[in-house]
């Protein structure tokens, strides 16, 4: 690091390198009693993590965060560009690389701008403040009456210093501060402005785009065999036909691990099929009752942790309701299966991955290879599909354990569209039983809650974490945990942030996993608020109320009511509408995580009365995230949020038997389809400038999911609590 940090200096201009031993600088002063640095700052507080002005003034950004078809490499340029006053384009950005940028752990929980932008916010307006001061010492002038503006600082008799001239003074190994010069909302001219995505153009035009499309001089193609089922291991393997074939350069046995490795991608999928015939697997896997899976989830040992206690005094109750409301596993179903190239060359390990963490994978891929840490390096490229733990994470590990069986060329690997629905790490089944009570008012005066669910994340971090860790180096997957609160994991978003003056939530944490689980979008927030604002339905119902007033009653968070407020305006709410006619309106609400973005939806469905056959007609969202960077993007997120959760809700399911994982294609795991996507899509933010940045990646999937059950119990006056709902007309 020492060396590589000198050589940037050496090279001339303003130095951001990276340095992955400042954590202590930010945890000790905030032991010290020092205000905290804002957002990954924390962590990472040496302003040339951050950022590099070269001799020519052109900047380039480091970013620990990935880019996952979320927008954030737009958001962060526009961040960027703000706060040093520099045009986009003059901004090169470097995204998650261990070679390359700070370690922010994993891109998830609608992190990236709350943390990462944060940081490159805070660290950028500090840049630009030593520049103006640098500028001021040469000049013997006032630092606070120069400007900046293009890269260029000036003086108001004329005098004028481009950032590259200014930079070559100035050395930014030093920490950060807490109170960085940022810039008012009203002073903005980048950013609260509507940009192009940069990752879009090339994705729609056929260009290279993803991890799928990186090509490399002498690159090879390898195929993985998995098995049959969970815990499956070879018996029998005789590779001779498939070891002669034309184009075959080798086939790889490593313990219960085989791949074959050819030329050409296409003999590389040929040889993977005979070479799977070639193989005979002893299995062991022991699935539940798919059908029973509710029951088989109450049935598990749990340990239970109540997340919420509140025993003030309540009205007697006039009226008490219960219900349960369940979900299925549920895969990523990525367009793109997962794909990964990895280089052994020299005795160092360069792996490219659509991985969320290149960091913890890295870490994951040394122990399961035995290398040292420092001799691989992960860069991320992007994915045609993610949100969560998919089979990322297992291609690059399959990929580095390929590739030192044939060290000296490259090797891409790609899975085939069975073995990533099969094989991926699904989210997790839930249950959710719920049981409240109301008073002679109508109000809800009594509430309890109790939801099951597995962990939400087994990401990677070690060896066992990976299929190839287990199948070829025998290592175990570490024992699960729990999210804890505020964020938690299967209880995200279980605690309502409505009031509620009587209030037990509970989380039944199970740790038997019977089928491969981990971190799906939104973890368990998808599922708790659609069961929270269904039943919020139910007991509107039951008290005679509307169900927008129903909220609004029931919430004191002002922003909270102003987004359930802006969502019912805008589509148009109507009060008393009748229910039963076939077409129906459904409302829900809810803050992600109850820390982050504020997200209210209104939508109309339409239900066959003949079939129970559900269409999605129309939608309209209200959103609140703070302080906005790009609106287009913050739409962008919510609709992507509107069309994917309404395949959860209506088609998903993961489908097996007593030994295997059945939904293997698309027949067999439907998803939604064109035809089936809500004719219209309405979506207006809420600004709050000035605000700070909260995290919406994730925040309409729940909202989305309730409003749409919601929508349909009002058309055909039959509630659905069993996801997923069109479950019936698809069998």
């Amino acid at each position: 690091m020492n060396a590589r940090r000198e050589f940037l200096r050496r090279s001339g201009g303003l130095v951001v390198a990276f340095s992955l031993a400042p954590y202590a600088h930010g945890q000790g002063a905030a032991k010290a009693g020092k205000p905290r640095l804002p957002g990954s700052l924390a962590k990472d507080p040496y302003l040339d993590a951050w950022i590099r002005v070269d001799a020519s003034g052109a900047v380039t950004v480091f970013t620990g965060k990935a880019e996952l078809g979320q927008g954030i490499k737009t958001a962060i340029l526009q961040v960027a560009a703000e706060e040093l006053d520099v045009a986009m384009d003059r901004i090169a950005l470097v995204t998650a690389d261990t070679a390359r940028t700070p370690n922010e752990g994993f891109t998830a929980g609608s992190h990236s701008l709350q943390d990462s932008g944060t940081a490159i916010r805070n660290a950028a307006a500090q840049v630009r403040a030593l520049l103006v001061q640098e500028a001021a010492r040469r000049w013997n002038a006032e630092a606070r009456a120069l400007t900046t503006a293009n890269g260029i600082v000036s003086a108001p008799d004329g005098r004028r210093a481009r950032y590259g001239e200014l930079a070559a003074a100035l050395d930014l190994h030093v920490d950060a501060r807490p109170d960085a010069p940022l810039k008012e909302a009203s002073d903005f001219r980048v950013m609260d402005r509507p940009v192009p995505r940069v990752d879009i153009p090339a994705k729609v035009t056929g260009g290279a785009a993803y991890v799928h499309d990186l090509r490399l001089p002498g690159m090879l193609h390898a195929r993985v065999v998995r098995p049959p089922s969970y815990g499956a291991t070879l018996a029998a393997f005789d590779p001779r036909s498939v070891e002669q074939r034309p184009g075959v350069v080798k086939v790889v046995r490593d313990g219960s691990f085989v791949a074959v490795v050819a030329e050409r991608e296409w003999t590389a999928i040929q040889a993977m099929a005979e070479l799977a015939r070639a193989c005979r697997w002893n299995e062991s896997a022991r699935l539940p009752d798919e059908g029973k899976l509710g029951a088989f989830l109450a049935s598990l040992p749990s340990k239970d942790d109540v997340i919420l206690d509140r025993g003030g005094a309540s009205a007697a109750p006039a009226r008490t309701l219960e219900a349960s409301y369940s979900r299925p596993y549920l895969a990523h179903g990525s367009i793109g299966p997962s794909c990964a190239v990895a280089h052994l060359a020299d005795g160092r390990l360069t792996v490219w991955s659509h991985t969320q963490g290149v960091y913890p994978d890295r870490k994951a891929i040394a122990e399961m290879l035995g290398m040292p840490e420092e001799k691989i390096r992960l860069v991320h490229a992007e994915g045609a599909g993610c949100y969560g733990h998919n089979g990322a994470d297992d291609a690059a590990a399959d990929a580095a354990l390929i590739a030192t069986h044939v060290s000296g060329r490259p090797v891409r690997v790609q899975w085939m569209r069975e073995q990533e629905l099969a094989w991926e790490p699904f989210g997790a089944a839930m249950l959710v039983r719920v049981r409240a009570a109301l008073d002679s008012r109508g109000r809800i005066a009594d509430w309890e809650y109790a939801v099951w669910s597995n962990t939400h994340s087994t990401r990677p971090g070690t060896g066992g974490s990976l299929l190839a860790g287990q199948s070829a180096r025998g290592l175990r997957l570490p024992p699960p945990r729990a999210i804890p609160q505020p964020e938690g994991g299967g209880d995200r978003n279980a605690i309502p942030l409505y009031v509620l003056p009587r209030a037990r939530v509970t989380s039944r944490f199970l740790e038997d996993m019977p089928v491969r689980v981990s971190a799906l979008r939104s973890l368990g927030a998808y599922m708790n608020v659609f069961a929270v604002e269904s039943f919020m339905d139910e007991l509107a119902d039951a008290a005679g109320a509307d169900p927008v007033d129903f909220r609004l009653a029931h919430l004191d968070d002002p922003r909270a009511r102003d987004v359930v407020r802006t969502a019912a305006e805008r589509f148009g709410w109507k009060k008393g509408a009748a229910a039963g006619s076939g077409v129906g309106q459904g409302f829900a609400f809810a803050r992600y995580k109850n820390l982050a973005a504020y997200c209210a939806i209104a939508c109309e469905a339409e239900v066959d009365l003949e079939t129970g056959k559900p269409r999605l007609k129309r939608v309209v969202a209200a959103v609140d995230s703070g302080q906005v960077v790009n609106p287009d993007g913050l739409r962008n997120q919510i609709e992507g949020a509107i069309v994917q959760s309404s395949s959860w809700t209506l088609y998903e399911r993961v489908a097996f038997d007593a030994r295997r994982i059945r939904s293997i294609d698309w027949q067999t795991y439907p998803i939604l389809r064109f035809d089936s996507v809500p004719e219209s899509v309405e979506v207006h933010v809420v600004d709050r400038p000035g605000a700070p940045f909260l995290g919406s990646g994730e925040a309409g999937q729940g909202p989305m999911a309730a409003a749409l059950a919601n929508a349909i119990a009002h058309a055909s006056r039959r509630r659905l609590r069993d996801l997923p709902l069109a479950r019936r007309e698809l069998s």
